[in-house]
């Protein structure tokens, strides 16, 4: 019996030692970051814990009951300190308390022992229900982590559904975005809300092209077409399948195989028909369409177009899948010719041409932070049917309006078109979401054209290419904040109840602008704000940049220190320490020699997937990604004198040094991530936001995407927490009342209440997507689909090749 007493005792004495060790090595790290942090002019409150811990765990150690109350005290006084600094965020709070508690719970179990170990009278009951308390609130915590938390609750009531009028109900997809102006809406509600949870697979097509990423762009980010009972889609390396839209089955496959080695993609196609009737503008002063034919009989009556990652842009019969002999030479169109020296990563196209009426246009995506000699961005326009250039407009030189003479070239270096275009016929006008010019973080060597057309939106006369507006959005970008996404077009209430044709785009800055289309001028208030220069010497700063005040601002900030976060309390200490170790002087931080912050960063904010807008209730639907990236310029060394960086994504994601051909500096730039890998501010880190366009408000806001096929250190943790993932991809509305969405890091198709916000279905993928979901009805069957590409999720390694329909049983 005294053997056992014995054996007793040596366990609690190496129980509490152990006990009083961890807590002793939390309060150490505490102590010493925390003394980092405080250096850094932030908070005592780490610092001054962890000298309290480091005695509760001395005392707990040398078994003394004072330790565990000290610790309980350090635990309340916790709570407070959460309480004051974050309120009731459930994210910040999971961060301070979750691993705090359940220390506390451990402590309060071991509790009596250290009084027992003290020769006192072991006071079980007591804490058993402390310990009970604070470890229920635990558990409490913990599964609060597997239900989403809105950062803008829906509140008011949810409106009825508004059936559709067989007279306005969707017919065909015949553009990237739906419609030319870029709805991404079906007037369909065959699925609705209330029966979506009914929605199953209708078929599957494997296209057998998987483009595997090296960190350099190798995705699925296709939106399919649709036109009768046919679907249309493309694969990375440009390869164009028809596939029955009821069955899946396959009608023809155009092997194009084109090869890049950077930014394997396909986002889309376009789509003509010659035999349709043109429609003329009906705007006065407006530009009239060309008229072209097709002689009968001659093949390519319709045609599917495409631009490809080797600069190409294809015409192809709709009906076989054969090149148009007519258009171009053979069915090509060289994109590369006029831009002098153009090799393949430095030049590409990575969105669907735009069908202007009979015009087919094109930009172009300039590589980013590569040199300062690089291709032009010019936009040009080509006959639909011949394929000959009709229009160039070269933002370096407006006097060039075709082929450059002989001998010369498009102006090098000038801002780009890389995103998808609109197109409204109503005024034959083309709408351009325009970047920045080479080299993105270094404005010195940019033309006085470079600073009037980067970062803007450019309207231009789809038959002759003249410009009839601009809209700039940044002065001087330093940020890489190029427009990257289509405009959507809404006939806008204005204040006087007039109706105004209008286009709204986001940014990745997480703004979202409102335009006349007719004139270019805001139709909600964009107000000019002061920002600082950094100390670049030569650099043009512009001392004030637009801000978008009139709408609202998706996930900007700015931060604080209370807003740096971690999955325990040590990694978003390392986070505030880092925070505090950048310039960070809000949205538009300038880059410099010294460490920043661009938050958002240069990934965003929104991206080019696009909005969706619901006409019948007025709602415009945004996701975006909240990722902020840390910038430090330093000069070039000798061995980097004269070499450029690499053309493709992975700058953004930890290249080291990357210098910067044609300037004296080099960049690091990187995520601004945890020790862990998580993003270093709170949660959510993607969102879905409904935006009354009547009142300007946002109506919810959800997080969108789990953890389960992520996780710190790129393991996945296989658990449906949903944090908000960053999304990159589109959405889809219906008049269902749902938005559709696919482009987050873990594998599903999702399905939410447009009204509320509330996740209504989602599918498991065999792979993540990055595609737009879109939908249509059978001219056959009368059955509605949704159809979503799976290729791959950005961070992850599974790839495929899906093509996945589905509809109700």
């Amino acid at each position: 019996m005294r053997g056992t007493t014995n054996d007793s005792g040596l366990l609690t004495r190496a129980w509490l030692l152990l006990l009083g060790v961890v807590i002793f090595g939390a309060g150490l790290f505490f102590t010493i970051a925390g003394a980092k942090l405080v250096s850094l002019g932030g908070s005592f409150y780490f610092a001054l814990a962890g000298i309290a811990l480091l005695v509760s765990g001395f005392l707990i150690a040398r078994r003394r009951p004072a330790g565990a109350l000290l610790f309980g005290a350090i635990f309340l006084l916790t709570v407070l300190w959460a309480l004051w600094e974050v309120g009731f965020a459930f994210w910040p709070l999971i961060s301070r308390l979750l691993a705090m508690g359940v220390g506390a719970t451990v402590v309060a179990l071991s509790y009596p022992l250290l009084l027992r170990a003290a020769n006192r009278v072991p006071a079980w009951k007591p804490s058993l229900a402390v310990a009970a308390v604070v470890g229920a609130a635990s558990v409490a915590g913990f599964a609060g982590m597997f239900m989403p938390h809105a950062t803008v609750t829906f509140a008011g009531q949810e409106g009825a559904l508004i059936p559709v009028d067989p007279a306005h109900e969707q017919k065909n997809w015949e553009a990237y975005g739906n419609t030319g102006g870029g709805s991404r809406f079906v007037a369909l509600d065959q699925i609705t809300r209330d029966n979506v949870n009914k929605l199953k697979v209708a078929w599957t097509y494997r296209t057998g092209d998987i483009a595997i990423s090296d960190g350099n762009g190798a995705e699925d980010q296709d939106t399919p077409l649709q036109i009768g009972d046919t679907l249309y889609v493309c694969t990375p390396h440009n390869n164009v399948i028809a596939l029955d839209a009821d069955t899946g089955r396959e009608k023809w496959k155009a092997r194009i195989d084109a090869r890049a080695s950077v930014w394997n993609r396909c986002r889309g196609l376009a789509y003509f028909d010659a035999k349709a009737p043109l429609q003329q503008p009906d705007i006065p002063g407006s530009t009239p369409i060309t008229a072209v034919t097709v002689p009968e009989g001659a093949p390519c009556q319709r045609r599917i177009l495409m631009n490809t990652i080797n600069a190409e842009l294809i015409a192809l019969d709709a009906d076989t899948g054969k090149f148009c002999p007519d258009f171009g030479n053979g069915g090509r169109v060289d994109l590369k010719a006029g831009l002098g020296n153009a090799p393949d990563p430095q030049y590409q196209l990575t969105s669907a041409p735009t069908m202007a009426g009979t015009t087919v246009v094109v930009g172009g995506r300039v590589a980013d932070n590569v040199q300062v000699d690089m291709p032009g961005g010019v936009m040009r326009g080509f006959d639909v049917i011949t394929g000959k250039l009709r229009w160039a407009f070269d933002p370096g030189n407006p006097a060039i309006t075709g082929m450059p003479p002989v001998g010369q070239t498009y102006t090098r270096s000038t801002p780009n078109v890389w995103a998808a275009m609109s197109y409204d016929p109503a005024s034959n006008t083309v709408f351009m979401p325009v970047g920045s010019s080479s080299v993105d973080l270094y404005g010195v060597p940019r033309t006085s054209l470079d600073h009037q057309y980067g970062a803007s939106m450019l309207a231009l006369d789809a038959t002759t290419g003249k410009e009839k507006w601009h809209f700039q959005t940044v002065h001087n970008d330093l940020w890489d904040f190029d427009l990257p996404m289509q405009p959507t077009f809404l006939d806008f209430a204005a204040k006087n109840g007039a109706t105004v044709p209008a286009l709204v785009f986001g940014t990745k800055a997480g703004q979202l602008y409102v335009l006349d289309r007719a004139t270019g001028k805001p139709l909600t208030e964009v107000a000019n704000v002061k920002v600082k220069a950094a100390n670049i010497p030569g650099e043009p700063y512009s001392l004030t940049q637009p801000k978008s005040v009139g709408m609202p601002q998706i996930g900007v900030g700015p931060l604080t220190e209370a807003d740096m976060w971690g999955a325990t309390p040590f990694d978003q200490l390392l986070c505030r320490i880092a925070f505090k170790g950048m310039r960070y002087e809000g949205l538009y931080t300038a880059p410099g020699t010294d460490k920043s912050l661009s938050f958002p960063g240069s990934l965003g904010g929104m991206n080019w997937g696009g909005l969706s807008i619901d006409p019948t209730s007025g709602t415009m639907f945004a996701n975006d990604m909240r990722l902020g990236l840390w910038v430090q310029m330093f000069p070039q060394t000798k061995e980097q004198a004269g070499k450029s960086g690499a053309a493709g994504e992975a700058i953004n994601t930890g290249m080291g040094s990357v210098p910067l051909k044609g300037t004296p500096y080099s960049v690091v730039k990187d995520r601004f991530l945890s020790a862990l890998g998580i993003p270093c501010q709170a949660p959510p880190f993607g969102t879905l936001s409904a935006i009354d366009m009547k009142t300007r408000k946002i109506k919810w806001q959800v997080p969108v995407g789990t953890v389960r096929d992520t996780g710190p250190m790129g393991v996945k943790m296989g658990l449906p927490i949903p944090i908000g993932m960053p999304t990159l991809g589109g959405t889809l509305a219906t008049q269902g009342g749902l938005v559709f969405i696919a482009g987050t890091q873990d594998y599903y198709l999702r399905a939410f209440n447009s009204a509320n916000g509330k996740e209504v279905w989602k599918a498991r993928l065999p792979v993540g997507s990055q595609g737009g979901p879109m939908s249509y009805k059978s001219p056959k069957t009368g059955k509605q689909y949704v159809v979503i590409t799976a290729g791959g999720a950005r961070q992850s390694p599974d790839r495929g090749d899906y093509v996945i329909a589905y509809k109700l049983p």
